[in-house]
This record gives C-alpha cells, sequence and structure tokens, in this order.
C-alpha cells in the first residue's frame, strides 16, 4: 500500500506557540515543525545539531515567514541548554503553549554485549531528555496560568519486545510512564500531557542507525506493508496538540498498523 495523499493544514493551531526539540532534518520533528507552521502556529525549533537547526530554520522561515520561525541549539542532555531554549521561547513570543519533546536516541546492541555507556547515552537522551524538557515546560506553563499542551515521543517498543533494543524499550516505556505522572500533576493548572507511539516511521537518520535487513522485516510486519512517512506521525501530534483532544491527558496514542 502505497503512501496517502500529503494532508494539508486546517488551522488548528492558529496563534499558538511551540516548542519542538530535535526539529532539523528530514524525520518526526522537522516534520511536526512544518505541520505545526501549516496549522498556523509560531515555532521555536532546538536541535544538538547547530547548523542543520540553522538550515531547517531558514528554510522554513522563508517559506512561513521570520516571524513565525526561530531556533536555538539544544541538545537535552544539558540542563542549561534545556532552560536556555525555553527562555528563549519566551522572550521572543511572550508565551508558551505547546512543548512536543522529540528528542530520543536509538541503536542497537544486544543486551549480553552492551557496555555502561551505551545504555547511559540511550536513556539520558530519550528519557532523562524527555524528564528535563517536560519539567521546564511544565514550569512554564504552569507561571503563565493559560493551561498548555506538551506532547511526548514514545514508541511502540515501549510495549514490545525486540531483540538489540533493551536500552531504547527501557527508555521508551520510561516516557510512558513520565507522560502519564506528569499528567496527573498538571492536571492541576490545566495542562495536558500525552504521547504518541510510532511504530516505523523512516527518515534517513534511521537508515543511519540500523540494519537494511531490520528495516525489511519490520517493514513486513505492519498491516499495510509500508512504514510510515514521519508528516503522519506529525499529524497526530497536531491532534493532541489541539483542541480535538481536549478531554485527553496521561494517554499514549499508537500510531503503527502492526498489531503482532
Amino acid at each position: 500500500m502505497s503512501a496517502p495523499q500529503y494532508i494539508p493544514g486546517h488551522q488548528l493551531l492558529t496563534g499558538r506557540t511551540a516548542v519542538i526539540t530535535a526539529a532539523a532534518g528530514a524525520g518526526i520533528g522537522g516534520a511536526t515543525a512544518r505541520k505545526f507552521l501549516e496549522e498556523g502556529a509560531r515555532i521555536v525549533i532546538g536541535d544538538a545539531h547547530a547548523r542543520r537547526l540553522k538550515e531547517t530554520e531558514q528554510a522554513l522561515a522563508e517559506e512561513f515567514g521570520a516571524a513565525n520561525v526561530t531556533s536555538l541549539p539544544c541538545d537535552v542532555t544539558d540542563e542549561t541548554q534545556v532552560q536556555a531554549l525555553f527562555a528563549h521561547a519566551e522572550q521572543a513570543h511572550g508565551s508558551l503553549d505547546i512543548v512536543v519533546n522529540n528528542a530520543g536516541l536509538g541503536g542497537t546492541a544486544e543486551l549480553i554485549e552492551m557496555t555502561d555507556a551505551q545504555w547511559s547515552k540511550v536513556l539520558d537522551v530519550t528519557l532523562t531528555g524527555t524528564f528535563r524538557c517536560t519539567r521546564a515546560a511544565l514550569r512554564s506553563l504552569r507561571s503563565a496560568g493559560r493551561g498548555g499542551v506538551v506532547v511526548n515521543n514514545a514508541s511502540v517498543v515501549g510495549w514490545r519486545a525486540q531483540a538489540g533494543q533493551a536500552h531504547y524499550a527501557a527508555a521508551k516505556a520510561g516516557v510512558m510512564a513520565l507522560t502519564r505522572c506528569a499528567a496527573v500533576e498538571a492536571a492541576a493548572y490545566g495542562v495536558r500531557v500525552n504521547a504518541v507511539a510510532p511504530s516505523l516511521a523512516m527518515h534517513p537518520h534511521l537508515v543511519k542507525v540500523t540494519s537494511a535487513e531490520l528495516l525489511d522485516e519490520l517493514t513486513r510486519k505492519e498491516a499495510f506493508g509500508r512504514h510510515a512517512e514521519p508528516w503522519e506521525i506529525a499529524n497526530v501530534i497536531v491532534f493532541l496538540a489541539s483542541g480535538y483532544s481536549s478531554y485527553m491527558t496521561g494517554e499514549v496514542v499508537s500510531v503503527s498498523s502492526r498489531h503482532a
């Protein structure tokens, strides 16, 4: 089955300001940045890769207007950089409405061969990085007192067993638990916290860190016989960020066509 036709924006996020991490490049973060702009939002994008981030900002600004796009390099393993990203968003736009925590790091290693360094690096970026950004988001949104939305990027691997993915699966399962606990706390000041859990969204970085054989195997297991396009995941993130999901919090939404 081929990918469906790209769906244009419907101004679901008009007038809202969003921070999106790991948004440089052609993956889910970049697709989300574009979709948010198409839906009428102003965005502040962060990424650890400063050159790619600047190129992404410039390209989006040319298409959607410089007033709607700004960026700041941000490594989510560095608390100082996380704080700077959120301070930059508030300074640039005066307020914050939506935060998308997309930063994550994968890799493949059998558990018996996995080093402490491999384990710790994946957990620090994927789980602790999401924690740092969620904490910063909730502090900002609570202070503003206008409610808001946080959307985290988890993975179906947080539910499923997959060889070579113990560190990544543990991190993504942690993101799911973090999402639920944060949602309970944030409800008191009108902030919703949800997550998406994609199965297989193909992008250039994934090809670099995953074998072609494994990607082919995972693709065959999808009911549609194809991987998701990053924008298909971004569409669900838009839904969770918009008023259409106003009664949802603490939920992890699977974006997958695989059921076994």
